[in-house]
């Protein structure tokens, strides 16, 4: 006999526990292995966000959501038909949507900021076009936040005045774009671009998952073609909802916390003056910060590996720098791949969380637990090539006889498509690769050196003040200070509160 569940379940009922219940964002990633862009991918992506209504979330405003959005490859058909100016060939410009102030003036000084450094950046701005909306139905939070969106395009020639195009391009427009926007909040503009590239596009804002295919008009337009949709709807924890926070952002859609961002922005903010790169044309300062104060964990993640990806390194070393896989205590694993790990655990410390990362580039697309592996993903492959990955089983309703492969991501192993070759790329082939790109063993053998390897130095008194000091850099509180640290210094054992936490 079939069993119903009560609409509001309160107890235990048949195999329904409330204790179980769960809430988080929503991530999905649909694409076409072999590259192939069709409108269908787009109309999947969106059916797939859909389908993860229920991990979003709203307010008091059932038509407010926290928010939703969707990545594309660069639809250049859709765009070269509907722009009244003409455009380069494809990648060899950029183009983002640009959120801006509702007020005429206060938008017009938006806008020349952002021109004023896309030429002193040696960019030129080709046009503009008004990206056109639909909000009837939007909450009164969502359309009161309602920025004004219009859309850029931007073109830029190298030393040599031959165009720039690809990664080439968006490190120019990465520079716009951050100059941009730092002066943006330092005259309170209010302007925003939720992406600027060459290779993908994101529509995004305070909407509900089913609002984002229809206040975005673009979306159904049968010349909007895509290879690869990454979407997500928005579960905001740690933030109040807003139309720039939406996912998602430059390269990555997030499902979870990062629980050590703190530290993580702290360790961004010490080693800005050592960043250096020869990939990024220009003074590094002009740049920083790389973490947007008051912005998520989300966005600071996404900051720090934009930066690390244009600065050379491929997206999967990049993502792989900053969400490690658990290598110390692993003695089966391959001695290149932990030389691979423990060099750039010099260089970055791990962003934990528990984290899913979805990113792509435009070319691949992946995903990526944490090494903590405390977030959903389950993924397919039909016989035809298209690839499905997703925090829920069912975004899509497909035929079964048509699934050829199925999977879940796992703690510290990567889930990767590469769409220019044309295939699924294994966890264990991407990180051998990455590790025999540079002799990191003999690396490290030359240049590692342990603390009891140190000579002996001068023991050192220091002040007061200069203690309190260190703690506040570190980030100590005057409780923690008195209650944890005081009895440890005086005594040289745990604090008794800290000896009740651990067995807690």
């Amino acid at each position: 006999m079939a069993m119903t569940l009560p609409r509001n379940p309160q107890k235990p009922y048949g195999l329904y526990d409330p204790a179980c219940e769960h809430d988080a964002c929503g991530v999905a990633l649909v694409a076409d292995v072999l590259g192939r862009r069709s409108h269908e991918i787009l109309q999947m992506g969106l059916a797939a966000l859909c389908r993860l209504d229920h991990r979003g979330a709203r307010g008091a405003e059932p038509d407010t959501g926290d928010g939703a959005g969707i990545m594309l490859q660069i639809p250049d058909e859709f765009y070269r038909a509907t722009v009244d100016f003409d455009l380069p060939p494809p990648g060899h410009y950029a183009t983002g949507l640009v959120f801006l102030p509702t007020t005429e003036a206060t938008a017009a000084r938006a806008v020349s900021v952002l021109e004023k450094y896309a030429s002193a950046e040696c960019a030129e701005i080709l046009g503009w076009r008004d990206v056109p909306v639909e909000p009837y139905g939007l909450g009164r939070s969502a359309e009161g936040a309602r920025p004004r969106i219009r859309q850029v395009f931007l073109a830029a020639t190298g030393p040599d005045d031959e165009s720039l195009c690809g990664i080439e391009l968006d490190r120019v427009a990465f520079a716009v774009r951050r100059q941009a926007e730092r002066e943006s909040v330092e005259r309170d503009l209010d302007a925003y671009l939720p992406s600027l590239s060459s290779r993908t596009i994101v529509y995004k804002g305070m909407l509900t998952p089913a609002q984002l295919g229809s206040f975005y008009l673009d979306l159904h337009d049968e010349r909007m073609s895509t290879a690869i949709a990454l979407v997500h709807s928005r579960f905001s924890t740690n933030t109040f909802p807003s139309w720039p926070l939406a996912h998602p952002y430059r390269f990555v859609a997030h499902n979870g916390e990062i629980n050590t961002i703190r530290g993580n922005r702290n360790w961004m903010a010490a080693r800005e003056a050592l960043l250096a790169t020869d990939a990024i044309p220009g003074d590094l300062e002009r740049l920083m910060p790389v973490c947007t104060p008051d912005g998520s964990d989300s966005m600071s993640f996404d900051e720090v590996l934009e930066l690390l990806h244009l600065s050379g390194r491929s997206l999967p070393h990049a993502v792989l720098m900053m969400i490690p896989e658990a290598w110390e205590n692993d003695p089966a694993m391959d001695p290149a791949r932990r030389a691979f790990y423990q060099f750039h655990a010099s260089l970055m410390e791990p962003w934990d969380g528990p984290a899913a990362v979805a990113f792509s580039d435009g070319t691949i697309a992946g995903a990526v637990l944490d090494r903590n592996g405390l977030r959903p993903g389950r993924w397919l492959r039909t016989t035809d090539g298209l690839v499905v990955l997703s925090s829920e089983s069912g975004v899509l309703d497909l035929d079964p006889a048509r699934v050829a492969e199925r999977g879940r991501l796992q703690p510290g192993r990567m889930f990767l498509i590469d769409t220019a070759a044309g295939r699924i790329i294994r966890d264990d082939e991407i990180k051998a690769a990455l590790a025999a790109v540079q002799p990191y063993e003999e690396w490290l053998h030359a240049g590692l050196m342990h603390l009891d390897e140190l000579p002996p130095r001068e023991h050192v008194v220091y002040s007061h003040d200069s203690v309190r000091r260190r703690q506040q850099v570190f980030g100590y509180t005057d409780e923690e200070c008195k209650i944890l640290i005081a009895p440890m210094a005086r005594t040289g054992l745990p604090s008794r509160s800290t000896w009740r936490i651990a067995v807690r």
